[in-house]
């Protein structure tokens, strides 16, 4: 009989409705996991659900906007209505925009702080006490290259938060691992999401991005995928308050 990696277990995934969120939970579904959906994007989580449940798999949708507290708990407590209990969170919602320090203004701040770093903080919050319950877990937070090294390309609102995320995780993690709860950041580099190649000019900025990269290339939304399942997984047990890097050798530079 076919082991999953993730047999029994329960995962909450927030911007899982496309992109690397989408990826992670039909990889999840895979090896085995029950997950929940959410995200604000309600016609295409959706239809991931029904796309998920018609493989066989358990998997529900919950409308998520991560700087909703509210939503949060509301998400949680789905998951141990319908499943009884969540063992792991991945924090993958975030924003980036496209803009200098001085074209940057205090509403674009307020919003990417929001999504990137409060949605985190709600996120792990809300997820402690029922992993406590659960008897441990994993919170694995996508964080960014970004959080690692500064860039004359990133804008440094972004690059603001997911230093924020990488450091929240360390505090997060030594806080509650007497509670067997692990906590974990991921730092990609360029992916080839629909979100990055929207702040990228044109194909002749994006070649020549790509370029300046180790391996020549960006990396794919699995290749992440594969690593936040192993956060996830008991593959990873002795490792907390760590950062897994998956970005091409670019901050091997």
């Amino acid at each position: 009989m076919f082991m999953g990696r993730l047999d029994g277990k329960v995962a909450l995934i927030s911007g899982g409705a496309r992109g690397q969120g989408a990826c992670e939970a039909r990889l999840f579904c895979d090896e085995g996991a029950k997950v929940i959906l959410g995200d604000i994007l309600d016609q295409q989580g959706k239809a991931l659900e029904s796309e998920l449940q018609a493989s066989g798999a358990e998997a529900i949708y919950v409308h998520l906007d991560v700087t909703k507290e509210a939503d949060w708990r509301e998400a949680v407590a789905m998951a141990e209505r319908q499943f009884g209990k969540l063992d792991v969170l991945v924090n993958n919602a975030g924003v980036s925009i496209r803009k200098s320090i001085e074209e940057t203004s205090e509403e674009d701040w307020d919003d990417i702080m929001a999504i990137n770093v409060k949605g985190v903080f709600f996120g792990t919050k809300c997820a402690i006490p029922a992993m406590r319950r659960a008897g441990g877990g994993s919170i694995i937070n996508i964080s960014s290259v970004a959080g690692l090294v500064g860039s004359l390309t990133t804008s440094a609102a972004y690059t603001a938060t997911k230093g924020a995320v990488r450091l929240f995780t360390k505090a997060a993690a030594m806080q509650h691992v007497k509670d067997n709860i692990r906590c974990n950041s991921v730092h990609p580099g360029p992916i080839s999401t629909e979100m990055i190649r929207g702040l990228v000019a044109d194909e002749v900025a994006w070649d020549q991005r790509l370029a300046r990269l180790p391996m020549g290339r960006a990396g794919t939304p699995e290749e992440v995928a594969y690593g936040v399942l192993y956060l996830a997984s008991g593959e990873s047990s002795y490792m907390t308050g760590s950062e897994l890097v998956i970005d091409g050798g670019t901050t091997a530079q």
